[in-house]
């Protein structure tokens, strides 16, 4: 696999880190060399969590600026946040149904336009696909499974080069057992979005 360095950015409680382990597992599964970082900032107190995974041949699990290939995000506004690791040829998939942090909520802060956001990011990038994975993990059977839907996403737009049989079978070895086939519905559901759309 030729390398290719994917940023993933959420809040904390959004499962960013499973996404990670499940991607981790599913390169392993194909023999392809992984290195992952995480920056786990705030995250119990839905902070920003963000992970680095290097995959093929690199010598760094860090990704400078403009160095991102793909990033996949589980929050818009902190993809925006995110855009100074992208260039004009970065692959960017996002969920676009928002997390508004507390200071909204109690009137001390505004939320920004999702599809305004969407617009800045889709004038930046080489492609954007931009769903609405909460809504599909509900679909599947639960909220929690918003990342595995992004991951179908992420893997039906072909950005990685896993295949979906690997990061199946990387998703039945790290989920908990109760919740395996909620997530393979799940990320069905994601590869669906972008197959269909």
């Amino acid at each position: 696999m030729e390398t290719t360095r994917l940023i993933v950015v959420a809040v904390g409680g959004q499962g960013n880190l499973l996404a990670s382990k499940v991607l981790g597992e599913a390169a392993l599964l194909e023999d392809v060399p992984v290195r992952m970082s995480e920056i786990h900032g705030m995250a119990q107190r839905g902070g920003v969590v963000e992970s680095a995974i290097v995959f093929g041949d690199a010598g760094s699990t860090i990704i400078s600026d403009g160095e991102a290939d793909i990033l996949l995000g589980f929050e818009p506004s902190e993809v925006v946040r995110a855009m100074g690791r992208c260039n004009s040829r970065t692959r960017v998939i996002t969920n676009t149904a928002p997390l508004r942090p507390f200071t909204v909520a109690i009137g001390q802060g505004v939320y920004p336009d999702v599809d305004g956001m969407m617009s800045q990011v889709r004038e930046r990038v080489a492609d954007l696909i931009a769903i609405d994975a909460l809504a599909l993990a509900r679909q599947a059977g639960s909220p929690m499974t918003m990342n595995i839907v992004l991951l179908g996403a992420l893997i039906a737009s072909g950005a990685l080069g896993l295949s979906r049989e690997s990061v199946e079978k990387a998703i039945a070895l790290r989920a908990k057992k109760a919740f395996v086939e909620m997530n393979l519905k799940a990320f069905r559901l994601g590869e669906g979005a972008v197959t269909t759309a």
